[in-house]
């Protein structure tokens, strides 16, 4: 099949290097010449273990290319996949859709022949009916098909979720739509992972509805957390005791300074916001939101604690700013709110992350970077661990302890335990739910 991908951010890119592997000819819009240009040279704008090199395979195959001709891409494809961003609206919590509109009118323009035009953004329930409209009153001839294809990966471990499915959702009440997408995704039905064809309001509320279902689990956790602090109990252990029952499930229930990332905040906030609108107001959704900022508040207060009530004059190491390991994504993240709390306290924040770097010079002023773990803690007051990379699983210790002007640490992602932390030689610790 021959497959144009409109967006090269990381559903796009992903998705359609993905698809090349499938042995489909795939090519890659995107409006930024920079991006293109880095994209045409085999540099990843992203980081997501793995990709790399299965995009040198493809694009060695003759299987995969990028432009920022729309036009040029877009002529004799079987498939348009929309990918392009859907931030919240200022304002209103909405999704902003004027990227997925701009890009629906594009492409009906460019259309030359039949196509099945496939949002793979997340967008509300209704958005791919516009979708329809857009294409129709831009190239009233085209002839084409809408269909719903939303994307459930991980950052860290995304190709592996979509070589490896727990379930591929598309939504379309074309037969001839839904032929195509069988094509497409013929590798994947080969080998019995499951293909649910729905309509396409349907698609579109499955997507929500999960990440909806995921941050309140992970909430959820977090709230148990903060009793637990108070009764004397170990979150770790009550998660396992909840995990291990079928019907709940061990997956996001590990106690920590909330959720952040692309998806969850964005999409809570979007259902959030179509419940109002259509008069079925969302509440434990809406919860889930008030719950989440607090929690990220909550854990300056730790600091504050270990600190004495106050971080003024003091230096704060913090390892790991991404809103979790394996990306170097930072929209939402917990450390947007918990490092500035620190600096506007008069802390010297000192920071590490392998991949959150890049980004995180921008979003974090006033912060000194450092290396490694060891160059951070060196004279510090306290260290925090706020995102659980496996660097930062098994530090030394008793090393650290020495090196620190006062050996204290907020353990927020419960990587170690109080007893092996106070035997290396810290003063005070302070965790989650423990």
């Amino acid at each position: 099949m021959k497959i144009a991908m409109i967006g090269t951010g990381y559903v796009g890119l992903v998705s359609g290097v993905c698809f090349s592997d499938f042995g489909h000819d795939v090519i890659c819009v995107d409006k930024d010449p920079r991006k293109v240009a880095m994209l045409l040279d085999g540099q990843v704008p992203i980081y997501e273990p793995g990709l790399d090199t299965l995009m040198a395979r493809n694009v060695a195959a003759g299987r995969l290319g990028f432009t920022g001709d729309l036009k040029a891409a877009v002529d004799g494809a079987d498939a348009v996949f929309i990918a392009v961003g859907t931030p919240t609206r200022r304002g209103d919590g909405h999704a902003d859709l004027s990227y997925v509109m701009a890009a629906a009118e594009e492409i009906g323009q460019a259309l030359t022949g039949y196509a099945v035009v496939v949002t793979k953004s997340t967008v509300p329930v209704g958005t791919n009916a516009t979708v329809a409209r857009t294409i129709a009153n831009a190239a009233p001839d085209a002839d084409f098909d809408v269909a719903s294809n939303p994307e459930f990966l991980r950052e860290g471990a995304a190709i592996d979720d979509f070589m490896r499915p727990d379930r591929v959702v598309v939504g379309t009440t074309s037969e001839r739509a839904r032929a195509v997408m069988g094509e497409i995704y013929r590798p994947l039905f080969l080998r019995d992972f499951p293909i649910l064809y729905t309509d396409l309001e349907t698609a579109e509320m499955i997507k929500y509805a999960a990440n909806a279902f995921l941050a309140t689990k992970i909430t959820f956790i977090n709230e148990v957390a903060r009793l637990c602090e108070k009764v004397g109990a170990d979150v770790k252990q009550v998660s396992r005791g909840m995990g291990l029952d079928g019907r709940i499930g061990n997956k996001f229930l590990h106690a920590g300074p909330g959720y952040g990332g692309s998806c969850f905040p964005k999409d809570t906030q979007a259902l959030a916001r179509i419940g109002q609108e259509h008069a079925a107001p969302m509440q434990i959704v809406e919860t889930v939101i008030k719950v989440n900022e607090e929690v990220k508040r909550r854990m300056v207060d730790k600091v504050l604690d270990l600190c004495g009530g106050s971080v003024n004059g003091k230096t704060v190491a913090v390892l790991g700013v991404t809103f979790k390991p394996n990306t170097d994504d930072m929209r939402d993240a917990p450390a947007l709110t918990i490092v500035p709390a620190l600096v506007g306290g008069g802390a010297q924040v000192r920071a590490v992350d392998p991949q959150g770097k890049r980004e995180g010079e921008h979003l974090l002023p006033g912060v000194c970077w450092k290396d490694d773990a060891y160059a951070a803690v060196e004279g510090a007051d306290v260290v925090v661990i706020l995102t659980e990379w496996n660097e930062f699983r098994a530090l030394d210790l008793e090393r650290m302890a020495r090196s620190m002007a006062a050996a204290r640490m907020a353990d927020l992602r419960n990587v170690y335990s109080e007893k092996d932390v106070k035997a290396a030689g810290f003063t005070a610790y302070s965790s989650v739910g423990r």
